[in-house]
Order: C-alpha cells, then sequence, then structure tokens
C-alpha cells in the first residue's frame, strides 16, 4: 500500500535530474534586478535576480567572480548566464551563474568606471599633483612592447625632432592577463636609469586589447612613479585610467613624442631670434653709451676745467669776507656791554648799593618786630590755646574744656567752668 508514496528526499532528485538533464536549462540568459547581495569571504556571491513579478535565488562561485571587472550591487540591473539547478537541501531551484553583464553597459565599462571615481576620490587626478615634463630632456624612457608600430612611431619622432635624447626602451607585455604586472615592473625598473621623462602606452586596439592600462596596480605605479609621465595609449578617442593618473596625456604614442620633446627646427629658429634681439639691444646700449660720453666730452666743465677751481675760489673768498664781517660786528657788541658795565654806578660807588640793601634790611627787621607776638606779650597782653590752636573768640570755648594760657614768662594750664 505505501509503495506508491516516495520520499521529498527522492522527489526533489528526480525534479534535480530531470532540470539538470534538460538541454534548455543548461544555458539560459536571464536579465533582472540584483537584490540580497552578498559576497562571501571566500569570495562567492550570493543574490536574488528579480523583475516585477518573479525572483530566482543565484550563485557565483569564485572561480567565476573573479573574471568580473566590476563588484555587483543591490538595485543593479544585469545580465546572468548559468545553469538552473535545485539545490536539494532546500528543494528550491536557482541559478548557477557563470558570467555577469550590466544590463545595457559593458562589463568592463563598468569596471572603468568605478575604478576611475575610486582614485579620483582619492586624489590621485588632482592637477596641483602632476609634474612638469622638461622642455630639453637628454633621456627618455619607453614602456611598451618591443615590437610593433607604436615604439617605432616614438623612436623615429624623437630622433626626427630632437635627435640629441637617448632614449632607452623597457620592454613590456602590453596586452593579456600578464600585462599589468609587467609594465609596473618595468616602470619601477625605469627609476633607476636617472630619466627626464617616462612614456608608458601602446597603439590601439580594443578596450579589452588596451584593459592593462585601466588595472589599478598600473594606475597606482604611475601616480608613484618620481619621473614625470606621459601616457600613450591607444588612439586619440581612447581614454584610460592611465591617461587620468600620468603627468600628461597624449593621443597616441606620436603624439606622446611630440610632447616629450621639441621641433629641433623651432629651437634653432628661437635661438636666432634670440641671437637677433640681444646683437638689437646690445647695439642700441653701445650707441646710447657713445652719445652719452659725446654729451659728457661736449660739457664746457670738460673743456675748461678751470672752471671749477674759479667757482670754488670765488666762493671761498665770499666766505672768507662774511666771516670777516660776523667777527667785527660780534667784536662791536661785546665792546659795547663792557663799555656799559664800567660806567655802572655799581662798579663805581658799590659802598652806596651795600648801604640801601642795609637799610632796606634793618626796615623789614623792624616790622616783623612790630608784628611779632612775642612784642604783644612784653606788653602785659596773653595768648589763649586749645589743643595747640590760638582762641580767638570766647564763644568757642565750652564747658571743661583745657585751656594754655601763654604768658611772656610762662605758661598757666586752666580749665573752663
Amino acid at each position: 500500500m505505501n509503495d506508491k508514496y516516495i520520499s521529498v528526499t527522492q522527489l526533489t532528485r528526480y525534479i534535480k535530474y530531470k532540470i539538470d538533464n534538460d538541454i534548455n536549462l543548461n544555458e539560459v540568459f536571464l536579465k533582472g534586478e540584483i537584490s540580497n547581495f552578498k559576497a562571501h569571504s571566500r569570495g562567492h556571491f550570493y543574490f536574488t535576480l528579480k523583475d516585477e513579478n518573479s525572483r530566482i535565488n543565484a550563485i557565483m562561485f569564485v572561480s567565476n567572480t573573479k573574471k568580473i571587472k566590476f563588484t555587483p550591487q543591490d538595485g543593479m540591473k544585469v545580465l546572468l548566464t548559468g545553469k538552473i539547478s535545485v539545490f536539494e537541501a532546500t528543494g528550491a531551484y536557482q541559478i548557477y551563474v557563470s558570467d555577469m553583464l550590466e544590463d545595457g553597459i559593458g562589463n568592463l565599462y563598468i569596471a572603468f568606471e568605478q575604478l576611475k571615481k575610486k582614485l579620483e576620490l582619492e586624489g590621485l587626478f588632482a592637477k596641483e599633483l602632476k609634474k612638469p615634463i622638461p622642455k630639453f630632456p637628454k633621456r627618455i624612457g619607453v614602456v611598451t612592447a618591443p615590437t610593433g608600430a607604436a615604439i617605432k612611431d616614438i623612436i623615429s619622432t624623437i630622433k626626427r625632432r630632437w635627435p640629441l635624447t637617448e632614449i632607452l626602451l623597457f620592454p613590456a607585455l602590453v596586452q593579456g592577463e600578464a600585462a599589468k604586472d609587467d609594465i609596473v615592473k618595468q616602470i619601477k625598473v625605469s627609476e633607476n636609469y636617472d630619466l627626464d621623462t617616462l612614456i608608458v602606452g601602446r597603439g590601439g586596439g580594443s578596450i579589452e586589447d588596451l584593459w592593462p592600462f585601466n588595472e589599478e596596480i598600473v594606475a597606482r605605479a604611475i601616480y608613484e612613479c618620481k619621473t614625470p609621465v606621459i601616457s600613450a595609449v591607444g588612439h586619440e578617442i581612447d581614454f584610460t585610467i592611465a591617461d587620468f593618473v600620468a603627468d600628461l596625456r597624449a593621443p597616441t604614442p606620436t603624439g606622446a613624442a611630440e610632447m616629450a620633446v621639441p621641433q629641433i627646427g623651432d629651437v634653432i629658429n628661437y635661438l636666432d631670434q634670440i641671437n637677433i634681439r640681444i646683437n638689437s639691444a646690445m647695439g642700441n646700449k653701445i650707441k646710447n653709451y657713445k652719445n652719452k660720453i659725446t654729451d659728457l666730452k661736449n660739457r664746457s666743465i670738460f673743456k675748461n676745467p678751470i672752471m671749477i677751481y674759479q667757482a670754488k675760489d670765488m666762493l671761498f673768498d665770499n666766505l672768507i669776507e662774511r666771516l670777516k664781517h660776523s667777527s667785527l660786528n660780534l667784536i662791536n657788541i661785546k665792546e659795547k656791554k663792557l663799555l656799559t658795565l664800567k660806567n655802572s654806578y655799581i662798579l663805581k660807588s658799590p659802598h652806596q648799593l651795600i648801604d640801601k640793601k642795609a637799610n632796606k634790611y634793618l626796615q623789614i627787621v623792624s616790622k616783623l618786630e612790630t608784628l611779632s607776638p612775642l612784642a604783644t606779650l612784653k606788653r602785659g597782653y596773653t595768648i589763649v590755646k586749645s589743643n595747640d590752636k590760638v582762641i580767638s573768640s570766647a564763644k568757642a570755648l565750652k564747658p571743661d574744656t583745657k585751656i594754655n594760657i601763654e604768658f611772656d614768662d610762662g605758661i598757666i594750664k586752666a580749665k573752663i567752668l
């Protein structure tokens, strides 16, 4: 009776078997929106793919996550390639993702924009940090493939424009998975050769071909390079992360060579112009100095130098006359003062002045004796004091006030009743 019943496990395995062997489900292409995204510490991606009406669980193992160039996020619309199968533990069907693209935008473009934004926020693109490219380099380094049109164009352009420059090639892979590490290595090696300028780049190609120059380690190597770097990747329409980090971006490898060195013909013309201007300036100065010398020679002072002495001699005579006149005036003034003093009555009759002063002194002494309070006391009067103050009115004295009465021959203490 129970033979017709099967277990849940058996049913799940049967459904899994059916799905796994359905050729239509072995490779499916789904589009939708990511939600509940989780990146496991082991590198696996777990998320849900949904649309307006349905959803499906998705897993992408680390062996496949390494291939994508961007970081998935919730809300991102993506295109998935994978296989449908059943996870037996839950009985839920899910998609095992082998590849992922953002819907409508290429995988590499997403990675490019994400890295560009990251490095820009870190300040690696700041204009104020760009190093100037030397105008007259003695030694230029080139990090690129040793074969191909890029290195040939760079060498021929530099030799044609500025043959005085030494060119050092630092051969590197410029395409493929190993290219980024090789480019970084050669950039670091180049710093041991005392370069004036370093050109890093390659010829044109697809975005996949140019991708090593969009790698973060290449960008940081260029940024940290002490030598001024010119980025020369692809054609004029191609832009890479290396272009933004480099000190100068060239549209092509040939353009980089043109930016790295001057045109010798232009330099020669410039030097010729400088030479003409120097000669002209020197000629003008010589002419001006000649004119100044002629003017000096024609001055009367050089034609008749005795005039200098004569003018000074006249000035000296004038000063002597003024000094004599001033001296005589001063002597006359002093003689008049001396005569006045001699005729003074003080010098003629000094005893008259002494008698006059003595009489005036006696008059003053007589007045002082008259006004002296001691003279008053001798005439029988007294002076009343309280607390060393003279009492001039009886109203000022109150009962029990102690007073001193001064006579000519002594002092009596008393008390007011």
